[in-house]
């Protein structure tokens, strides 16, 4: 298979992955819904992909250590404290961060796990509130 066509499947099962989980929160009404978590997911697909195969030989993991802190600031950006006590949007930041490892994941190759992942996400996702 052509390196170039290799690249677009991985960035193609990103977008598959993330709009699994996406669908998910777009029916449950949440701020960050399908096409956020698919451009989350297919993102960081591509800034992997972009790493792997753009920068040479160079130290990879700098661009995944980028990815991971970035994401950090936007799931951030989803929690709000209410000035009752407590925090809302915990669970959009946490699924915002995990996306964004299943589409370095996907970005790398690693299809099983990125597959895999998504399966136990949307499950922990689809838990009713009162057993969580």
């Amino acid at each position: 298979m052509p390196v170039e066509l290799e690249m677009v499947l991985r960035v193609l099962l990103a977008i598959v992955l993330g709009g699994i989980i996406g669908f998910q929160r777009g029916k449950a009404e949440k701020p960050a819904g399908l096409r956020d978590i698919i451009l989350i997911c297919a993102g960081a697909a591509l800034f992997t992909v972009v790493s792997i195969y753009g920068f040479g030989v160079t130290d990879q993991a700098r661009v995944a250590a980028g990815i991971v802190t970035g994401i950090g600031f936007l799931g951030a950006g989803a929690i709000i404290r209410r000035s009752e006590g407590g925090v809302k949007g915990l669970t959009t930041a946490a699924t915002i961060w995990v996306t964004a490892g299943i589409g370095m994941a996907a970005g790398s190759g690693m299809y099983v796990i990125a597959s895999v992942t998504t399966l136990f996400v949307l499950a922990i996702l689809l838990l009713p509130r009162r057993i969580t």
